[in-house]
């Protein structure tokens, strides 16, 4: 016996024509975001992406360790993308700005916190989440993560899963500031590993510095003997993304 149309049952009302013509036409706007996307940043290569707290003051430390490293960066050749936000996602775009490299944001509409900030060369403007996380990983060679809050970790969270999984090619992960995240380090060793949900492997896919330097000389030393242009095989896994 056929299972009846949901619309039948009772308490499930059908979806309003309306609606359903908004949703359908929706996936237009989300193919834009794709090409604006990979037409603008095709070109932004080599490039590192940096993730950090929107809450950040201008006045606290990490805002100007997140300046210097993007500096840094900049000026050794990286093309630098952030959130194009407020807090330390301004000081990377104002770092990079100031560099001889392409200070790139992506930025978000969101209801609260995320205002564009002024330090960008090339803008993206995004509705929707999912297509902004691919830009990220998409063009990166290296994720450099600062201290942040959830969306911060969703950024983590999301390229240690795409390089672990080998749905992306394998990158730097580099985390920045060891008292910050030498809590999480160890609770991935003592709770992950121990409970056999990641492998004690999957921990050397993160390295943790401290410095501008260190960043510098963690991504060059990655690509020493390969070069910074992905494989093939690498490109076929990114056009899978």
């Amino acid at each position: 016996m056929e299972k009846q149309n949901r619309a039948e049952h009772p308490g499930m009302a059908p979806m309003d024509d309306t609606m359903l013509t908004r949703e359908s036409w929706k996936i237009f706007q989300i193919m834009a975001e794709f090409v604006e996307g990979f037409e603008r940043l095709a070109q932004i290569k080599p490039s590192v992406s940096i993730f950090g707290s929107a809450r950040t003051p201008h006045d606290h430390p990490y805002f100007k360790l997140a300046e210097e490293i993007a500096l840094a960066l900049s000026e050794a050749g990286f093309s630098v993308v952030s959130g194009g936000g407020p807090g330390i996602m301004e000081a990377v775009n104002k770092g990079a700005y100031a560099g001889k490299s392409p200070s790139i944001g992506l930025n978000i509409a969101l209801p609260h916190e995320q205002n564009a900030n002024s330090y960008q060369d090339i803008s993206l403007y995004f509705r929707h989440f999912f297509s902004r996380k691919v830009m990220f990983v998409k063009y990166a060679s290296a994720y450099v993560v600062l201290p942040g809050g959830f969306g911060t970790l969703d950024e983590l969270a999301e390229i240690l899963t795409l390089v672990q999984t080998h749905k992306t090619r394998r990158i730097p992960i580099i985390l920045v500031h060891t008292p910050f995240w030498r809590g999480l380090l160890q609770w991935f060793e003592d709770t992950l590993v121990n409970e056999a949900v990641i492998d004690v492997e999957d921990l050397k896919l993160m390295q943790l510095v401290d410095s501008p330097q260190q960043v510098v000389d963690v991504i060059f030393s990655h690509y020493e003997k390969r070069g910074f242009e992905p494989s093939a095989e690498e490109k076929e896994r990114l056009m899978e993304l």
